[in-house]
C-alpha cells in the first residue's frame, strides 16, 4: 500500500514538472518575437550590444554612421609586481643574565626604548665582589714571589734576577770555587781525598737546586698568568651583575621581577629592534628576472589607511622553493617615526622597470564581446574592425600589446553600429589628456602591475 502511494505521488510531481516546462517555453517564446519587434524598429540599443560598447555592427545599421574619433596615445608605463608578506624585525634578542644573583634593579618597562649597552637589570653585586677581592689577593702573593712590585715592575724580570734563582746561582759558585780550591790541594797531596769528593757532591747539589729554582721560577710564572686571569674572570662577573641590552630597540617582554633570584642563563627582557624594519615576502618565480637588489617598494597596511610605506629590496633568494614556486625577497623599510610594527601585514607593489613610448588607446575607442577585443580603423571615410591584443588599463586609456602599428585614427563613439566597410561621418574628435609621456611617480595611476609585456 505505501509503495502505491509512493509510485502515486512521482507521477503527480512529473506530470506538474512537464506543466511547468510547457509554460515556461510559451513565456519564452513571447518575449523573443517582442524583443524581435524592438530590434526591427531600430533602437541604438538593440540586441547587438556587449561587453562595455559591444562588438560588431548592427544589421540594420545605417548607410552611413556619425562618429567621433580618438588618436592614438602614447605613453610612458611603470611596471610593477604584487607584493604581499609579513613585517619583520632584523634583529631581535633575548637578553640573559651571565650570573647568578638576586635582582636589586629593573630599569625598563613593556614598550620602552632602549640603546645598545644600555643596562636594563642590576643584580645584587657584593657575593661577586668578594671573589674579585679573593682573586686580587692572590694575584698580589704571586707576583710577589716573582718581584714585581707594581710600580717598578709590572712583568716578571729574567729568571736570574729572581731572588730564589740569584741565591741558587750564588750557592753553586760557592761550591764550584771550593771544588777547585780542592783539586789544587788535592793535587798536591795537602787534601785528602775524601774532601775532594765532598766538595764534587756538593757542586751537584748546588747545581740540582739552580735547576729546582729555575722550574720553581716557571711554575710561578704559569700562576702569575692564571691569577691574571682569574681576576679578570671576577672582574667580569661582578661588572655582569650589570645586565646591558645588546641591540638597541623596544622592550617586547619583561621576564623578571626585583628580588628574584635568578641562576646563569636565565632570560631577563626581550628586545625588538624597530629601525630599520624588513617585510618579508614571496614572488611568484615568472618575475626572477625582473626582481633584484636596490629596486623600490610601496606598501600599505591595515593600521594606516591611506597611507603609503617606501622600502627598497635589501636581499633576494638565489633559489626558488619548488613546493610554492616563489623565492624569498626581504625589503628594508625605515621606521624612525614608529609607526610600523613588526607582525604587520603589508601589501604593495615593487617597481621593476619603466617602459616608454607605449601604445594606448581611450577605452571608449575598444568594443569587447565573448574576451575578444576590437577598434574600428577609419580608412578613407570607411570603417574596419580590427583585433586587438590589451595589456594594462591606466587611468581611461588600455595599453595595446599587438593589432595596431601606432598611427592609426580610431573611432570612439557609436561602435555597435559600425562593421568592416561602413561609410562613417566624423562628427568631432575626443582628446585624451593623458597624451602625453609623463612620467608619474610611484604609486599613481600610470602603474602597470604586470611585471612587463607578455
Amino acid at each position: 500500500m505505501v509503495i502505491m502511494k509512493s509510485v502515486a505521488k512521482t507521477k503527480a510531481i512529473q506530470r506538474l514538472t512537464w506543466i511547468a516546462i510547457v509554460i515556461f517555453a510559451l513565456v519564452a517564446v513571447g518575449c523573443g518575437t517582442g524583443a524581435s519587434n524592438g530590434a526591427g524598429k531600430g533602437g541604438s540599443g538593440g540586441g547587438m550590444r556587449a561587453g562595455k560598447n559591444g562588438q560588431g555592427g548592427s544589421p540594420n545599421a545605417p548607410s552611413e554612421v556619425s562618429i567621433q574619433t580618438a588618436n592614438i596615445q602614447r605613453i610612458s608605463i611603470q611596471r610593477e609586481v604584487d607584493l604581499a608578506g609579513s613585517i619583520i624585525s632584523p634583529d631581535q634578542a633575548k637578553v640573559s643574565s651571565e650570573v647568578a644573583g638576586v635582582v636589586r634593579q629593573v630599569f625598563i618597562e613593556l614598550g620602552q626604548e632602549v640603546a645598545a649597552g644600555q643596562i636594563v637589570v642590576k643584580l645584587d653585586p657584593r657575593e661577586l665582589d668578594l671573589a674579585l677581592r679573593r682573586a686580587q689577593s692572590q694575584l698580589k702573593q704571586t707576583e710577589a714571589q716573582l718581584g714585581i712590585d707594581g710600580v717598578r715592575l709590572k712583568e716578571p724580570p729574567p729568571d736570574e734576577q729572581i731572588s730564589s734563582v740569584r741565591m741558587a746561582i750564588a750557592n753553586r759558585d760557592d761550591a764550584l770555587a771550593q771544588l777547585r780550591r780542592a783539586q789544587r790541594l788535592r793535587s798536591q797531596n795537602l787534601l785528602p781525598q775524601a774532601d775532594l769528593d765532598t766538595a764534587e757532591t756538593k757542586v751537584k747539589v748546588t747545581e740540582a737546586n739552580y735547576q729546582a729554582a729555575l722550574e720553581s721560577v716557571q711554575s710561578l710564572k704559569a700562576t702569575l698568568q692564571e691569577r691574571r686571569q682569574a681576576v679578570e674572570l671576577a672582574q667580569k662577573k661582578l661588572n655582569d651583575t650589570d645586565i646591558r641590552s645588546s641591540i638597541a630597540g623596544q622592550v617586547s617582554e619583561r621576564l623578571v621581577q626585583q628580588g628574584e633570584y635568578i641562576r646563569e642563563n636565565t632570560p631577563v627582557v626581550s628586545i625588538v629592534q624597530m629601525n630599520p624594519l624588513k617585510v618579508k615576502t614571496a614572488i611568484q618565480e615568472r618575475h626572477a628576472s625582473l626582481v633584484r637588489k636596490g629596486l623600490p617598494i610601496e606598501f600599505a597596511v591595515e593600521s594606516a589607511p591611506g597611507q603609503k610605506f617606501r622600502g627598497t629590496v635589501a636581499n633576494v633568494s638565489p633559489s626558488v622553493d619548488q613546493a610554492t614556486r616563489t623565492f624569498s625577497v626581504e625589503v628594508l623599510v625605515d621606521n624612525r617615526d614608529r609607526k610600523l610594527k613588526p607582525g604587520f601585514f603589508a601589501k604593495g607593489v615593487i617597481f621593476t622597470h619603466r617602459d616608454e613610448n607605449v601604445i594606448a588607446v581611450p577605452d571608449g575607442a575598444i568594443s569587447t564581446l565573448a574576451g575578444v577585443s576590437n577598434v574600428y580603423v577609419i580608412e578613407n571615410g570607411k570603417a574596419r574592425q580590427q583585433m586587438v591584443s590589451l595589456g594594462s588599463h591606466i587611468g581611461d586609456l588600455y595599453e595595446i600589446l599587438s593589432g595596431l602599428k601606432g598611427d592609426e585614427i580610431l573611432a570612439s563613439s557609436n561602435l555597435t553600429l559600425l562593421a568592416t566597410g561602413v561609410t562613417v561621418k566624423i562628427a568631432g574628435s575626443k582628446q585624451n589628456p593623458q597624451n602625453s609621456l609623463a612620467e608619474p611617480i610611484p604609486g599613481e595611476t600610470m602603474g602597470s602591475k604586470q611585471g612587463g609585456r607578455p
